[in-house]
This record gives C-alpha cells, structure tokens and sequence, in this order.
C-alpha cells in the first residue's frame, strides 16, 4: 500500500489542476509557454535593433549599402538636409522603441506596462510592419515578373535588394512581433482565466 502511495506521488504533475478539469485538460506551466513564446519576441527585437543600426549608420555619413537602397532613402543619406536627418533619425527612435516593445512581451520588466497597452501597441506595430513590407514586397515580385510595367526606369539591382532583403526584412519583423503578440495574449488571458478560478 505505502509502494501503491509513492508510484502515485511520482507521477502527479508538478503544475496545478485547473479547477474542474482532469486528465489531458491539464493546465500548462506558465514559465514553460513564456519559455515557447520567447523565440519570436527575440526575434523581432534583433531584427529591429539590426535595422535601426543600419539607419544610425547611414545617419552618421556611412555610404556602405546605400546603392541597394536606391530613390529617396539613397538621395537623402548622400546629400542629408536637416529635415532629412530629423526623418532619418526618427525613424532610428522608433526602430528601437520597437525592439524594446519585442522584449517587453517577454522580460520581467515588461510587467510593469500594462498588459493591455502592450497588445495595442504590439498588435498596432506588426500590422504596421506587415502591410509594409508585404506590400512593398508584392509590387516588387510583380515588377520583377513583368505583371506590372512601371512608366519610369527601374533601378533593378535596388529592386531585387529591396525583394530580398529591405522589403522582406520588414515583413519578416512583423511576422515575428505578431506571433510574439499573440502568444503573450494567449498567456495574458490564461492567467486571469487562473486568478479568477483561485479567488
């Protein structure tokens, strides 16, 4: 009897029992889904310090890469005016703000903001990130297949940089901080789904 009492002690699970629920209903250890949810929020974070590096480094006078950006973005970096560097470093800050938004959905720290201003913000921001650099990255698959012939020259070596790493990149960013959004939601809502049935 005592043997029976310990091979069922060993093999009780080591997260709680949500109330009213047994068997495979068992709920999941916070630390471990934040564990899962990790990747993609340090994902989009490395993606948008990485490109805002990029633009800091453009901003400072580097010329490096400058011929696959092409149009404006090129002309600004090459010849800045004040406006231009204002735009260009804006766009530094909010690069930033969003790595730092990334690890807010998965550092400790982040707890601090409320949860809900989070997934505005998080969820504002991906969707941003992906109608951009998907958009972008339709026109230019379009372009470069012939579907659509634009009526001005086309800088093609800008083009198919912009298809496969400008453009995509942006897409990629959004991609991640989206499921990195989601997943915090997921872990937000069960973790009132928990307060609620402990009180």
């Amino acid at each position: 009897m005592t043997r029976m009492k310990d091979i069922l002690r060993t093999r009780r699970p080591s997260w709680p029992i949500t109330p009213g629920k047994t068997g495979a209903h068992l709920r999941e250890d916070p630390a471990r889904f934040v564990a899962r949810m990790s990747w993609a929020a340090y994902g989009a974070c490395a993606l948008a310090f990485a490109n805002a590096g990029v633009s800091v480094y453009w901003a400072l006078g580097g010329t490096g890469g400058l011929d696959t950006v092409g149009g404006f973005a090129e002309r600004w970096a090459r010849s800045p005016s004040v406006a231009a560097l204002i735009m260009i470093w804006v766009t530094v800050v909010l690069k930033m703000l969003g790595g730092f938004l990334a690890l807010a959905l998965v550092r400790p720290w982040g707890a601090r903001v409320p949860p809900r201003l989070v997934l505005l913000a998080g969820t504002a921001a991906a969707a941003v990130l992906i109608l951009y650099g998907g958009a972008l990255v339709i026109a230019a698959v379009l372009v470069e297949t012939g579907a659509v012939r634009p009526a001005t020259p086309i800088d093609w070596r800008g083009l198919r940089w912009h298809l496969g790493l400008w453009d995509l990149w942006f897409l990629i960013w959004g991609v991640l901080l989206g499921i990195a959004v989601w997943r915090f939601r997921r872990a937000t809502q069960r973790d009132r789904t928990g307060q609620r049935s402990t009180s």
